[in-house]
């Protein structure tokens, strides 16, 4: 299974760098089997049955990039680096691992200032990241942090304008609580109150878990044979109410769909000891690409994903290679939006 099978072409201006509004006005391309509907997310009830249930990643992203500067004294005066960082997660230590850009220019002990009442001191250096001790913790932090950081972009947004005060709202889900995430599960943020209304009436049950999308997830795949790749472990939870639910649920003879594949790669993990949903905690790195069983995946909601990518495999895995190529290709000879802020594709297997 070579990384080439995965790819196709994206004319770049397909790639979006706003969303839509009202949210739920994205498009939806409905794969069903063989048969292709072009629709808007709105729809979505249409296509839903009632006691089907949907699977909600309640993850918040943290507005994670920083901007500081870094001032040291010497023997030729004083200097200033402008410092950029990207909090990843927080370590047992209270520290957190963070991309630091330019590192070669942070030594271990020296403090970079983002406001006048917010710091981190470098306290260590590891396979290319840093590890920063800030001067707040909890409550202060966390306030701190919503301040004087910057929602963390994807690459490819990131490379054509910069976060903005927006973007604080657009790449949050509605339903958005646990804070960990330095990434959103994009295709929640399709949802509104007025689709989760219509969802509920239509008898749609939905189930909260919770996956911390990491950095890792943007990460390219960098071997031939994509089997051998590596996935970046990512922190998630299923609760016992979440897992009642969904067994409950498979039961009663509805459909499990995940809203994206973060929701999806989770209660999948949960899957794995026993063949059937359980409660579940921990780090997962499934990795989910052609030939994977599915025990609890009914249908995925999900937006389109870069290609080469391991999101591209995964759709791959539920549907067929075949189809995915005949979904995108639809996809893009119709002008829909990709990536991150782009539409949403609701993919039902044969």
């Amino acid at each position: 299974m070579q990384l080439s099978d995965f790819d196709y072409h994206l004319p770049e201006d397909l790639i979006a760098v706003r969303p839509v509004r009202p949210r739920s006005a994205a498009r939806l391309l409905v794969a069903s089997g063989d048969d292709l509907s072009d629709a808007h997310v709105g729809d979505l009830p249409e296509w839903l049955r009632p006691g089907d249930r949907l699977i909600l990643n309640d993850t918040r992203v943290i507005p994670a990039r920083l901007s500081g500067l870094r001032r040291r004294s010497g023997a030729q005066g004083d200097t200033e680096a402008r410092i950029e960082v990207t909090l990843l997660e927080p370590r047992s230590d209270g520290a957190w691992s963070a991309l630091i850009k330019p590192l070669k220019k942070l030594r271990e002990g020296e403090v970079v200032t983002f406001s006048e009442q917010f710091s981190a001191t470098l306290i260590a250096k590891e396979d290319g990241q840093g590890a920063l001790e800030f001067n707040l913790t909890g409550d202060d932090f966390d306030a701190a942090l919503a301040e004087a950081g910057a929602m963390p972009l994807p690459p490819y947004i990131a490379a054509r304008r910069a976060a903005d005060a927006a973007d604080k709202d657009d790449y949050q889900t509605v339903w958005a609580r646990h804070a960990g995430a330095v990434a959103a599960p994009t295709a929640s943020l399709h949802f509104d109150a007025p689709l989760l209304d219509a969802l509920g009436a239509r008898g749609v049950a939905f189930t909260h878990v919770t996956l911390h999308v990491g950095a890792g997830t943007f990460l390219p795949v960098k071997v031939e044979d994509v089997t051998t790749h590596k996935m970046h472990a990512e922190w998630g939870e299923v609760t016992g109410k979440a897992a009642a639910e969904i067994a409950a649920t498979r039961a009663a003879g509805g459909r499990i769909i995940p809203v994206g594949t973060t929701a999806l790669r989770l209660i999948e993990s949960a899957a794995r000891a026993t063949g059937a949903i359980q409660p579940w905690q921990g780090e997962t790195d499934i990795f989910i690409y052609p030939g994977f069983e599915f025990r609890v995946t009914d249908a995925l909601m999900t937006n389109f994903h870069l290609p080469k990518s391991t999101l591209m495999m995964l759709v791959s895995a539920l549907m067929g290679q075949d189809a995915v190529r005949r979904i995108y290709a639809h996809a893009v000879d119709n002008r829909y939006r990709f990536f991150s802020y782009g539409d949403a594709s609701l993919l039902i297997p044969r």
